[in-house]
């Protein structure tokens, strides 16, 4: 997941040392216009926000946002690059445990240490998470560009998951994309009920339904 539409492009260097006063007030910065437009964009949609509209959001000038990304794209970038790194990276241990696989207890617990990975995604960024699951059916266009990149990146990735279970007959389904994209959707379904407060759930009991669905689903 280390593609530039996902991750978005590394903000230009501004003078200073690592840490310094001038790196610290950067960081705010970025912080800041990320803060903005993410609030913005879960509350009007991407499309319809504008430069303008994010400057004024974080209390700064239109030029100082171009200082700091290229575009509206750059920073939805931005934004979920947070998404991109914590579920590339469960995505990975699951891979790593599925080669190590040799049985069905095995197998599940290569898909409980993917479904454990995603946790702090959901807990320690619900909103990009509510944005993602927002924006990421919508048409490819624009400044969405980077959320559908995601949404395609997980989708295949998950497919690749199941393929590599059944080439190594850790899985019996008849079709690897069926099962994966199933898992995918009920997922998505889950964790967009938790975050706009319709389960009355705990983080650890919506934890435990989340791992039933990803060993369940992979079956179907």
């Amino acid at each position: 997941m280390a593609s530039k539409e996902i991750l978005g492009r590394v903000p230009p260097e501004r003078p200073g040392q690592p840490g310094g006063k001038r790196d610290r007030n950067r960081r705010a910065r970025l912080a800041q216009l990320r803060e903005a437009g993410l609030r913005l964009f879960l509350a009007h949609g991407v499309e319809t926000v504008t430069i303008d509209d994010i400057a004024k959001e974080a209390g700064t000038a239109k030029g100082n946002f171009y200082r700091y990304f290229e575009d509206k794209e750059d920073l939805v970038a931005g934004i979920v690059q947070p998404a991109g790194e914590i579920l590339g990276e469960a995505f990975d241990r699951c891979l790593a445990a599925l080669e190590e696989a040799r049985d069905e207890r095995s197998l599940f617990g290569a898909y409980q240490t993917f479904a454990l990975g995603m946790l702090p995604l959901a807990l320690g960024h619900p909103d990009v998470v509510r944005l993602y699951l927002q924006e990421s059916r919508a048409p490819a266009e624009g400044a969405r560009a980077p959320i559908r990149a995601l949404a395609d990146d997980i989708r295949a990735r998950a497919v690749q998951l199941t393929r590599y279970a059944v080439e190594h007959d850790l899985l019996t389904v008849r079709d690897p994309r069926v099962s994966a994209l199933a898992v995918v959707g009920a997922v998505e379904q889950l964790a967009w009920s938790f975050l706009n407060g319709e389960l009355d759930a705990a983080p650890d009991e919506v934890a435990r339904t989340l791992i039933s669905l990803v060993l369940r689903g992979i079956r179907t």
